[in-house]
């Protein structure tokens, strides 16, 4: 009997959380699962990140997205996705990305084969008129919604009828192993750097508790034209802090920071589920982030594996990361518990999960 065809659909396989969850799991399907898999990656960057094994396949369109001529090449995309799939004649297609999923339902409305989508934004949030009522009116027609948290679910109840509605969290890799590794003295925060994740008032947060020995490290780089780099590396300037807050930009392999850190920060106002908290509880961090609608509030525990501050409550945010900067104890005992916390969301465990929602089958 043939493997089952899997197809996944992205715009984009560059840094970034979506693109890591994509990643994993086309690598889990292809060698776990018995699958045949294959990404269509259909916007305007063909960059692809993370490494990905060599029996997935990755299909991209044979011509440049212009923006000049943004209708005329949306609809060329649709096109291309829309043969794409009937060329390869998946038992399954998984379509990635909030403002993305309507499009790829309106390129393959008509045609039989099963398509799912995965909604990751923070669940609240407006994509605005347009892409707010294309969601509602095209997320009906999916077999199936897989969103990431019990809250988005709550509210996507209230928005979007539909009888398959499965909830499944990021995988997270559980690659990162401090031991025999000294630690030092660094909070550590990771992301694209784009306005809603704040890291300038992160920085104004460190800078507030800052203790002598201690550094801030920002992990990520700019989303392709933005300028967020430039205006936080002018903060730390003006700031006079050039010795106490290192901005790495994009880099390839963030194992290291996980690794010799202590504190995971995370200032970020809206998420859908944040793989970089859980990979720094994978590597044993304490994690303080804002509890923002969805997400955080189900990795953390709060005062057990971390803490869960109220929506920019910058004073609290002071007063826990000092507090955790200054006591180790307590940094071990709650990086321990993160450790095991994490584990449910293993990419094996979540990898089964999918499957199971996909195809409705055991592996095999």
């Amino acid at each position: 009997m043939p493997n089952k065809k899997l197809v996944l659909l992205s715009p984009s396989l560059g840094p970034g959380g979506l693109q890591r969850a994509i990643s994993v799991l086309a690598n889990y399907f292809a060698e776990h699962a018995n699958r045949e898999v294959y990404i269509i990656l259909y916007g305007i960057s063909k960059q692809q990140f993370y490494p990905l094994n060599e029996r997935v396949q990755v299909h991209t369109p044979d011509f440049d997205f212009k923006n000049k001529k943004r209708f005329y090449y949306s609809l060329k995309t649709m096109l291309f996705i829309r043969g794409k799939i009937k060329t390869l004649k998946p038992d399954a297609v998984l379509s990635f990305g909030e403002y993305w999923n309507s499009f790829v339902l309106l390129s393959l409305l008509g045609l039989s084969y099963p398509v799912y989508i995965s909604d990751r934004c923070q669940p609240d949030k407006s994509l605005g008129r347009v892409h707010n009522w294309l969601r509602k009116v095209l997320y009906p027609m999916a077999a199936g919604i897989i969103l990431q948290t019990t809250t988005a679910r709550d509210i996507y109840a209230k928005i979007i009828r539909h009888s398959n509605i499965e909830v499944i969290g990021n995988p997270i890799q559980g690659f990162v192993s401090s031991e025999g590794i000294d630690k030092e003295n660094i909070i550590l925060s990771v992301g694209r750097l784009i306005p809603s994740k704040h890291h300038d008032l992160l920085i104004d947060i460190f800078l507030a508790c800052y203790e002598p020995g201690w550094k801030l490290v920002i992990a990520g780089g700019d989303v392709v034209n933005g300028n967020v780099f430039k205006q936080l590396k002018a903060k730390v300037v003006a700031m006079n802090a050039e010795d106490k807050i290192e901005l790495t930009g994009n880099i390839n392999h963030v194992n290291k920071y996980y690794q010799k850190s202590k504190v995971f920060a995370f200032t970020s106002s809206s998420e859908g589920f944040p793989n970089v908290i859980g990979e720094a509880m994978a590597a044993g961090l304490p994690v303080i982030a804002f509890d923002c609608v969805a997400g955080p509030s189900d990795m953390i525990d709060d005062d057990k594996n971390g803490f869960l501050i109220p929506l920019f409550d910058q004073k609290l945010f002071v007063k826990k990361l000092s507090l955790l900067m200054n006591n180790e104890q307590l940094r071990m005992q709650m990086g321990a518990a993160a450790i095991e916390s994490i584990q449910k969301f293993n990419p094996e465990l979540i990898g089964q999960k999918y499957n199971d929602f996909l195809f409705s089958t055991e592996i095999g």
